[in-house]
């Protein structure tokens, strides 16, 4: 059997993870940050269009890029889709207030900073110096910061 992908990973095991064990301790939900859960899942959704449509390949590198895209949300940060998760992960852990999401979103976030790590040196190894020069004017992960 097949390992579930990221998407499936974040966008439906993990809330009906944290929905199951919140059913037993009772819910305490703050709608407000269910915003949250709609901004990273749409943010995943329509980068991974949109670097779809302009560099083509398939979801992550599973099929790699045949061109390197630096424009749109890539042009702040490198690793939008990525971003996408954290925010939805981020998004369930306030607005149920939920340790069990907490601890899921610290675990993809170990998890997606090692996997970036690779998929850079696939990056540089594919484009060569554009991917170098693009590493060093964009942010890893959130823009002017980090």
């Amino acid at each position: 059997m097949k390992a579930p992908g990221s998407s499936t990973l974040t966008f439906v095991l993990s809330p009906i993870a944290v929905l199951a064990v919140e059913s037993f301790r009772g819910f305490y939900i703050v709608p407000w940050f269910a915003l949250l859960l709609a901004w990273g899942f749409l943010q995943y959704l329509l980068v991974g269009r949109y670097r779809r449509r302009l560099g083509g390949g398939g979801p992550g590198m599973t099929v790699p890029p045949e061109s390197l895209v630096t424009s749109g949300p890539y042009a702040w940060c490198r690793n939008p889709m990525y971003l996408g998760h954290l925010i939805f992960l981020l998004g369930l852990t306030l607005t149920f207030q939920s340790e069990v999401a907490f601890a899921l979103l610290l675990l993809s976030a170990f998890r997606f900073q090692a996997q970036v790590r690779r998929d850079e040196r696939r990056l540089r190894e594919r484009f060569g110096a554009d991917y170098e020069a693009y590493a060093l004017r964009v942010k890893r992960w959130l823009p002017y910061l980090f």
